[in-house]
């Protein structure tokens, strides 16, 4: 079966590549507002939209596929850090991360289709507890000049150089940097 994955983000398709799978990309145009709800909710919509979008480009009936949906998102004490929209954004964002502990969400959708329609959907979520130790004002400052915050939810990516911020966390670390890949992984198996 052909796998296609919905998303844009390198970290991802980084994840899938090294796990074995063989896949292609095609980038969703979903919209990604959605109305405030739960974590949970939150990253499980915006990854069922983005399969959705994709599959909508495979309605032919000879097409046979696999579309995986994904949207990672940080919550901190139930507010949601998505991408930072500029660097004093990213800046806000890391210091109200410093010294604490966060919980990162990835909703993950996987769409089955079979001669142009969709024979299945599941949904799904992990969340990872994330703990950062604390950041003086020159060190998110410098990290937030490296770049490297700017495309990321939450401003940080765990995989790079934030790093060094990172004291502890709970659950997969694969799922930080954006998907579950032993979850899927093990959805697959049973489908």
């Amino acid at each position: 079966m052909n796998i296609i994955l919905a998303s844009g983000s390198p970290r991802r398709r980084e994840l899938l590549a090294q796990a074995g799978f063989e896949f292609k990309v095609e980038v969703s145009n979903a919209d990604e507002n959605v109305i405030e709800e739960s974590p949970e909710q939150m990253v499980e919509e915006l990854a069922a939209r983005k399969a959705e979008a994709v599959v909508r480009l495979h309605n032919k009936a000879e097409d046979n596929c696999l579309v995986i949906g994904a949207d990672t998102i940080v919550v901190l004490e139930g507010k949601v850090l998505g991408k930072p929209v500029d660097e004093e954004d990213a800046k806000t964002m890391l210091a109200s991360l410093s010294g604490r502990t966060h919980q990162v969400y990835t909703g993950v959708a996987l769409f089955y289709v079979k001669k142009g329609t969709v024979e299945k959907k599941e949904t799904f979520h992990e969340c990872t507890d994330v703990t950062m130790v604390p950041m003086s004002e020159q060190e998110i400052a410098d990290y937030v000049a490296s770049g490297d915050p700017l495309d990321k939810a939450g401003a940080y990516g765990i995989q790079g150089p934030a790093a060094v911020f990172i004291s502890g966390i709970k659950g997969d670390y694969y799922n930080v940097v954006g998907l579950p890949i032993s979850k899927i992984y093990h959805k697959l198996l049973i489908c």
